[in-house]
C-alpha cells in the first residue's frame, strides 16, 4: 500500500482529463474482468481469412542455411547464434540475475524463476503488479514472455537451415498461447509487454514462414492472440504522466503489428493511429538536440530502437514517415554516438533496467542502431561510432547490408571533439584521439531530473559527473540494480549520494516519494560553456537544497585541461549558515585504489593506465567498498546484478559559504604514480 504523499503527489501531476481518462479506465477494468469471468474472448469475423492472408510486409532476411558454410563477420555470428539458440530450444535462457536457467518443460510462463515463484492467472486487471509478496518480481515474470529469444530461434533457423529451431519456435509458442489465455495472468497485464511481444512476433513468424513448423491450426491461434495484443494495447494507450517510453512501445508494437497483420478490418485504423502517436511523441520526449526527456540514457536507446524499427516498417510498407520524424531520429542518433566515442561503452544515468526490442545480435548496443543509421543516412560520424558493421544491421537490411555499409564514406576525423547539448543539459569535455587510449571524455550533467510530472526514470544527479580515460570508466554512475524487489536499494541506486556530486545534510538534491515518482526537484543549469587553447570547462548550479532551514545553492565548475592531462572539479557552496558536506567519487569495478600521503589517491584502471586523484586537504575522507551499511562502493551493470567497487567519501562542515577543489590528474598509458 502506498502512503498518502504518494497519492496526494500522483494526483497533483495529473490534469483533469488524465483523471477522466484513468477513471474510464477503472469502468473499462470492470467491464474486461466480467469478460473474462464468463469466458468470453473477442475474435474478429475476418479471422480465417486473415490467417491465410499474405502479411503486409516481409522482414529482410536470407535463404535458410544462408549462413551455414559462411566465414568471417558472418560465420563468427553463426557460431555465437546457435550456441544462444541451442540454450533457448532447450527451454534455458539467460536475464537479468538468471544464467542459463532452466524454465521447465513446458516453459512455466507464470513464474519468477529467479524467487522461485508462481504467479497469479486470474483476471489480469485485478494483479497488483507492485507488490512483490503477490508476483514476485514482474519484470522477471515478463522477460521470457517478451519472446526476444523466439527471434533467436528463427534467426537460427535462417542461418543454418536446421528446421529444428524453428519446430522448437512453434512448441513455445503453442505452450505460451495455452499458459497465458486472454486477458489471465501477468503475461496481459501491461500494455507495453504486449507491445514488445507483438513486434517479437512479427520477426519470428516472418522468419520462419516458409519452414513448415506452423501448423494450420497453429497459425490461426497466432493470429486471433495477435489481434487481441493489438485490441487490447490500442485501447488503452498511456497518456498523462504515464505516457512515457511506454507509450512510444505501446505505439510502435501496434504500428508495426498492424502493419503485418494487415489483412484485419480494424488494422488500418489501427495503423493510422500509432503512427500519429509517433509523429508527435518522437518530438514531444526528445529534445532537438537529440537526448531522450527521461534522462536515462538505457531508455534513450530503447526508445530509439522503437522508432526506428517503425521507420523502417513504415518505409518497407510505403507509409514513410515525415520527414521531421526523421530529422529528429536523426539527431537522437547523433547523441548516441558523441557519447559513444569517449571509451569501450557509454557513459551511464538515470534508470537501466535491461530493456531492448529485438535480439537481432547486439541488444541493448546503441552501437548496433548507429550502424544500421550510417546505411540509412549516410553519415560517416555514425559509421565511425559503431565501430564497424554490426549484425543487427545485417538483419535489419538484408544480404546488402554489408555493400551499403561499406559505401559510406569514411571519417578522416582524429581528435575527439567536445560537445554541448544545452537543450538537455549535457555537457562533453573531451580530447585525445579518436580509439586511443589517450582518451579523455568527462559528461557533466546539469539538466532537468526527468521527465514529466512524475520524472520516473531520473535520479537526483544534478551536477554529477562521470569520467572515462584510456576507452574505459573510471568515475560511474553506479547504476540502478532493482525496481520492485528490494526497495531499499532501488532508493540507494537513485538517491544523491550514489553519484559524483555533492550532497548536504544527508539529504537527496530530490524528493523520492516511489519508487518512480519524484516530489520537489533540483533545478539545475548550465551558466557557462567554454573552451579555449589550454582546455574546456563548464559551469552549472541547482537549487535542489533550497527547502533546508537554511537554504543552499551548489555550483559546480569542470575544467579538462590538455597539458597536462587534469580534470579540476570546483564546488561551490553558498549558504549562510553550518551545513555538513559529502563530495562522492564512484569508481569503476576494475579501479583498485591505492592510498598516498594526505588526501592522494593512486587510482588503476584496469591494466590500462593510473589515475591520480587529488581530494581537497579539507575533506575527511572514507573509503567504501561493497558496503550495505552504510551503503557504497556498488556498481550494477544490469538488472539484479551488482559488484563491489570502490567509493571515496569526502566529508566536511562548513559554516557560511565555502569552495572544494579536487583535481584527477590522468596520466600517460603505461606511466606509474609520481613520486611524492
Amino acid at each position: 500500500m502506498q502512503r498518502a504523499s504518494w497519492y496526494v503527489q500522483r494526483l497533483r501531476g495529473m490534469s483533469v482529463g488524465e483523471v477522466a481518462w484513468r477513471v474510464g479506465g477503472l469502468m473499462r477494468t470492470l467491464g474486461d474482468r466480467a469478460r473474462v469471468t464468463v469466458g468470453w474472448v473477442p475474435r474478429p469475423s475476418e479471422l480465417a481469412q486473415a490467417a491465410k492472408a499474405a502479411p503486409g510486409f516481409r522482414v529482410p532476411d536470407a535463404p535458410p542455411g544462408a549462413w551455414k558454410e559462411a566465414s568471417g563477420d558472418e560465420g563468427r555470428w553463426r557460431d555465437a547464434l546457435v550456441a544462444r539458440a541451442d540454450a533457448a530450444a532447450a527451454h534455458r535462457l539467460s536475464f537479468f540475475d538468471l544464467r542459463d536457467r532452466f524454465l521447465g518443460d513446458p516453459i512455466d510462463w507464470n513464474r519468477d524463476h529467479s524467487a522461485d515463484k508462481a504467479t497469479p492467472v486470474g483476471f489480469a486487471g485485478g494483479i497488483d503488479y507492485r507488490d512483490f509478496s503477490v508476483t514476485g518480481d514482474c519484470k522477471l515474470v515478463w522477460e521470457p514472455s517478451r519472446h526476444q529469444h523466439l527471434v533467436v530461434l528463427a534467426r537460427a533457423w535462417r542461418a543454418t537451415g536446421d528446421v529444428h529451431y524453428a519446430r522448437a519456435l512453434a512448441e513455445q509458442l503453442e505452450s505460451w498461447l495455452d499458459a497465458c489465455p486472454f486477458g489471465r495472468g501477468m503475461n496481459w497485464r501491461s500494455p507495453l509487454e504486449l507491445a514488445i511481444r507483438l513486434i517479437n512476433w512479427v520477426w519470428a513468424l516472418d522468419l520462419v514462414a516458409d519452414s513448415g513448423a506452423l501448423t494450420d491450426a497453429l497459425r490461426e491461434r497466432v493470429w486471433h492472440s495477435a489481434w487481441l495484443h493489438l485490441w487490447d494495447v490500442a485501447r488503452k494507450f498511456s497518456k498523462g504522466s504515464s505516457a512515457n517510453n511506454h507509450l512510444i512501445g505501446e505505439a510502435a508494437g501496434v504500428f508495426i503489428g498492424s502493419s503485418y497483420f494487415s489483412a484485419f478490418a480494424d488494422s488500418p485504423r489501427w495503423r493510422a493511429e500509432s503512427a500519429a502517436v509517433l509523429e508527435r511523441e518522437i518530438l514531444a520526449q526528445t529534445y532537438a538536440d537529440g537526448a531522450n526527456r527521461e534522462h536515462a540514457f538505457a531508455y534513450h536507446v530503447f526508445v530509439l530502437e522503437f522508432f526506428l524499427l517503425a521507420g523502417l516498417v513504415g518505409r518497407w510498407t510505403r507509409r514513410e514517415f515525415s520527414a521531421a520524424y526523421w530529422g529528429r531520429l536523426e539527431k537522437m542518433l547523433e547523441f548516441a554516438g558523441a557519447l559513444c566515442e569517449g571509451g569501450d561503452q557509454p557513459p551511464a544515468f538515470g534508470d537501466a533496467d535491461d530493456g531492448y526490442v529485438l535480439d537481432l545480435g547486439d541488444a541493448r548496443d546503441a552501437k548496433g542502431l548507429l550502424s544500421t543509421g550510417a546505411v540509412l543516412r549516410g553519415r560517416a560520424d555514425f559509421k565511425r561510432w559503431s565501430g564497424g558493421l554490426r549484425e543487427s544491421t545485417a538483419w535489419l537490411l538484408g544480404p546488402q547490408a554489408s555493400t551499403l555499409f561499406r559505401e559510406v564514406p569514411d571519417t578522416t576525423r582524429i581528435t575527439l571533439p567536445s560537445s554541448a547539448f544545452p537543450d538537455a543539459g549535457y555537457y562533453l569535455l573531451q580530447c585525445g584521439r579518436y580509439g586511443s587510449r589517450d582518451r579523455i571524455s568527462v559528461l557533466f550533467d546539469c539538466g532537468e531530473l526527468g521527465f514529466g510530472s512524475i520524472a520516473a526514470h531520473g535520479h537526483a544527479d544534478a551536477l554529477s559527473l562521470t569520467v572515462r580515460a584510456f576507452g574505459t570508466d573510471v568515475l560511474v554512475d553506479p547504476g540502478t540494480y532493482d525496481y520492485f524487489t528490494h526497495h531499499e536499494w532501488r532508493r540507494y541506486f537513485r538517491s544523491t549520494q550514489a553519484h559524483n556530486t555533492v550532497e548536504v545534510d544527508e539529504v537527496d538534491q530530490s524528493q523520492q516519494l516511489g519508487l518512480f515518482l519524484w516530489g520537489t526537484r533540483a533545478n539545475a543549469r548550465c551558466l557557462e560553456f567554454r573552451s579555449d587553447e589550454t582546455g574546456v570547462e563548464v559551469t552549472g548550479q541547482h537549487d535542489g537544497y533550497r527547502a533546508l532551514s537554511d537554504p543552499v545553492v551548489h555550483r559546480r565548475q569542470v575544467r579538462l585541461e590538455t597539458a597536462p592531462r587534469t580534470i579540476t572539479v570546483l564546488d561551490e557552496i553558498h549558504t549562510e549558515g553550518f551545513h555538513r558536506i559529502a563530495v562522492r567519487f564512484h569508481l569503476a569495478e576494475h579501479c583498485r585504489v591505492a592510498a598516498r600521503d594526505g588526501n592522494r589517491f593512486e587510482i588503476h584502471v584496469a591494466d590500462r593506465g593510473v589515475v591520480v586523484l587529488e581530494m581537497d586537504s579539507r575533506l575527511t575522507v572514507e573509503t567504501l567498498t561493497g558496503s550495505e551499511s552504510p551503503m557504497g562502493g556498488w556498481v550494477s551493470r544490469g538488472y539484479h546484478v551488482k559488484a563491489p567497487s570502490t567509493t571515496l567519501v569526502g566529508r566536511a562542515e562548513c559554516i557560511a559559504s565555502t569552495a572544494f577543489v579536487c583535481r584527477l590528474e590522468v596520466l600517460p598509458a603505461g606511466v606509474g604514480a609520481p613520486p611524492r
